[in-house]
């Protein structure tokens, strides 16, 4: 695929993640976090958003959702050839379950700086320990993720949205 072509693709992946956290937000009170896994050929296998309040699960961010999801419906553990699309850089957990997945892409909107794992605090993606590497992509459409969760954390905090 050309260039520009993964970039269409991702930015349409990325817009449909970003929707999921927008409903995250306003449906479940959750923090807005999307994600959605796409096969070898950009068809949509899975979907998640954040569950961690509504479910009392501390695992249950996006990533793991989708992730759940996605081995569900393909009856195995494994991903390979499998994008990831997040709207918040993965932490520990989802950055290892990915690798564990054998997931092959993640593209994340926003950086996470207290507890981001594919590069801002933490790199394990790229961890040569591993037996797998995950590529990674970010910043696509960064600026209104970051936005739609500092007016989430400002609302929480009752101070105006930005």
């Amino acid at each position: 695929m050309s260039s520009a072509g993964q970039d269409a693709l991702d930015l349409k992946w990325m817009q449909h993640a970003l929707c999921l956290a927008e409903r995250a937000d306003e449906t479940d009170g959750e923090v807005p976090v999307g994600a959605v896994i796409v096969d070898a050929e950009g068809q949509l296998l899975a979907e998640g958003a954040n569950r961690v309040i509504s479910e009392t699960d501390p695992s249950a961010h996006a990533e793991i959702v989708a992730l759940r999801a996605a081995g569900r419906r393909l009856g195995n553990y494994r991903l390979p050839g499998t994008t990831l699309y997040v709207t918040l850089e993965p932490c520990a957990m989802c950055a290892m379950a990915m690798v564990h997945a054998r997931v092959a892409r993640v593209v994340f909107a926003a950086r996470d700086p207290k507890t981001g794992a594919a590069g801002s605090v933490f790199d394990l993606l790229a961890a040569p320990q591993h037996n797998h590497r995950v590529e990674v992509v970010e910043g696509v459409l960064a600026e209104e993720a970051s936005r739609m969760l500092s007016n989430y954390f400002r609302r929480k905090r009752g101070r105006a949205a930005l």
